[in-house]
């Protein structure tokens, strides 16, 4: 079996720290992890090769080891017993009745011991790998996002059923646990992370937990007051006009915004401009009516 350079699997060199080991190897990992590369073999070969050079390298005493014996390194303690350096070209193997000993163990290789890791017999402890995070959007909106409900997604194939909580913002992530890929050799499945995406569309333009809205008013209520009826996503709520209400008029009311995420009972405001509309197509009548009014405001 051909002998791998662990330094060359991860692209660092020999000087490397450990914080550049783990850098290459979450990189790699990633990029040549089975989720990623579903029905890759040479994928999957090089995901474990990966994992194999990270798994002695992390290791201090694993790579002093590899660092001095090679390929050989898992029999260091053997051969430190025995006087063996490879480092002295003048160093011997021992002779006699452990000369053969040892001379197995030289031809032996590390991918050989991480058989046993990837389902092989040798009886090596198994490393767990966490499986890929995933990534998704989901769109809603406003008045989903403003009530707590169910929704079902499908998210790599497979189906999951999550609850979105009232007052989820856009933009906004949230992480539903062990729903990513799969994890190896028995490892913790990864997690998935959702993104909201709620545009300001309809009626209501939202900014965190307050809501605004521009509604027509008519123009006797705005002349004369009255009781006014404002929709908002609970239904329609009576507001008390003034008299004499001015175009452009903004009045808010307390608590009847958006839900406040994970605070039950506790909302935003609502602020609504009036826009008064002016009557068209007026009969002969009101014409006569508007004219009288006229004069009179004139005369005063």
């Amino acid at each position: 079996m051909a002998v791998i350079d662990y330094y060359a699997t991860l692209g660092i060199t020999k000087s490397a720290t450990e914080a550049e080991i783990k850098k290459a190897y979450r990189k790699l990992a990633r990029k040549f992890h089975p989720d990623v590369n579903p029905n890759d073999k040479e994928a999957q070969h090089k995901f474990q090769e990966i994992n194999e050079a990270n798994e002695v390298l992390s290791h201090v005493e694993n790579r002093k080891k590899y660092d001095k014996y090679g390929k050989d390194w898992q029999h260091a303690d053997e051969y430190e017993k025995a006087g063996y350096n490879p480092n002295q070209q003048s160093s011997r193997r021992p002779q006699g009745s452990q000369s053969q000993a040892y001379s197995d163990f030289s031809e032996g290789d590390f991918s050989d011991f991480f058989s046993s890791m990837y389902g092989g017999t040798g009886g090596g402890r198994q490393s767990k790998y966490r499986g890929q995070d995933f990534n998704a959007e989901l769109n809603l909106d406003l008045k989903s996002a403003y009530n707590t409900h169910k929704q079902s997604l499908t998210v790599n194939g497979k189906n999951i059923r999550i609850t979105i909580p009232a007052g989820v913002e856009n933009g906004q992530v949230i992480k539903i646990p062990n729903h990513g890929g799969t994890g190896s050799n028995g490892g913790p499945n990864g997690d998935l992370f959702i993104t909201f995406i709620i545009p300001n569309e309809g009626d209501f333009q939202r900014e965190g937990s307050n809501l605004y809205a521009t509604v027509d008013l008519d123009l006797y209520t705005a002349l004369l007051g009255g009781d006014f009826f404002v929709p908002t996503f609970d239904g329609k709520v009576k507001v008390k006009v003034a008299e004499s209400t001015q175009n452009g008029t903004k009045v808010k009311l307390k608590g009847k915004g958006f839900p406040i995420y994970k605070k039950d009972n506790h909302f935003g405001d609502l602020y609504i401009t009036y826009n008064v509309k002016l009557p068209t197509n007026l009969s002969e009548q009101e014409k006569k009516l508007v004219e009288e009014l006229s004069k009179l405001r004139n005369n005063e």
